[in-house]
């Protein structure tokens, strides 16, 4: 099997920083480029990293990115004109963010997740079915907790999981997004969908969706222990949109989630 060129944005992150190591680990992927959005005046797993532009993607096949939403949109925009492939990792887009990515997919494939864990995608799975089945007579509410170095809230993962409740409802997610707390010991639940994200430690991430009548309360949870969980799932993502057409894709799709 021939292998993939891979470039991976925002190297210096948490994140990019266990790709390299579950790249090099791969027999499937070539680490061709690196990418960070300031000068760095070393090499990286041997490679010099560059900032994003046409030179830094060229040799690739398939670019992974998990930095913020300016540097992403700005990948997607030289990934379009060099016809690459995309796995987004990166979270907190806006509504016209997420259309602007749309616009992108109908020129070149992207798979785009808040989370690329398997147990994550069928936890979102499962909080459909369980916001379809219990209907209207329960409310909702989600909770996360990460590390003390993650900045936005609610986590990509926990917007994911409020989308599985509104789609099982079939309702539209932004009109129920409710109230966003962080680091509350304890939080409503309302007719909206309400958020709570705890920052401490190290923790690599933890999610539940909680349902109640008000008679009984059902816990839908995840929890990570190793990081690589993440990376190695991007790098399935990257594998599988090789064969893909221009299109927005997710890991359910990948999964074979109906």
């Amino acid at each position: 099997m021939r292998k993939i060129n891979l470039s991976i944005s925002g190297c210096m992150g948490r994140m990019g920083q266990q790709l390299i190591k579950s790249s090099k680990k791969n027999r499937n992927f070539k680490l061709v480029s690196l990418t960070e959005n300031r000068f760095i005046n070393k090499k990286i797993a041997g490679i010099k990293p560059l900032k994003n532009s046409v030179e830094a993607f060229k040799r690739s096949n398939v670019i992974i990115d998990f930095t913020v939403p300016k540097c992403t949109l700005e990948i997607l925009k030289i990934a379009s004109r060099l016809k690459k492939r995309v796995v987004i990792g990166t979270t907190g887009f806006t509504k016209k963010e997420e259309n602007l990515i749309k616009n992108f997919s109908t020129k070149i494939p992207i798979l785009k997740a808040g989370n690329m864990s398997l147990g994550v995608n069928l936890l979102m799975y499962l909080t459909e079915i369980a916001s379809k089945s219990l209907g209207n007579n329960f409310l909702s509410k989600v909770y996360e907790v990460h590390h003390k170095h993650k900045i936005d809230y609610p986590s990509g993962t926990a917007l994911m999981l409020g989308r599985g409740i509104a789609d099982g409802k079939n309702k539209n997610f932004y009109n129920l997004i409710g109230k966003k707390y962080l680091n509350k010991k304890s939080f409503p639940y309302a007719k909206k969908i309400n958020f709570n994200s705890i920052r401490k430690g190290e923790v690599i991430g933890e999610h539940e969706v909680r349902f109640s009548s008000g008679k009984e309360i059902i816990k839908l949870s995840h929890e990570s222990f190793d990081r690589a969980l993440y990376s190695e799932g991007a790098l399935t993502a990257a594998t599988w949109l090789m064969s893909k057409k221009a299109g927005l894709y997710s890991m359910r799709d990948l999964l074979n989630f109906k």
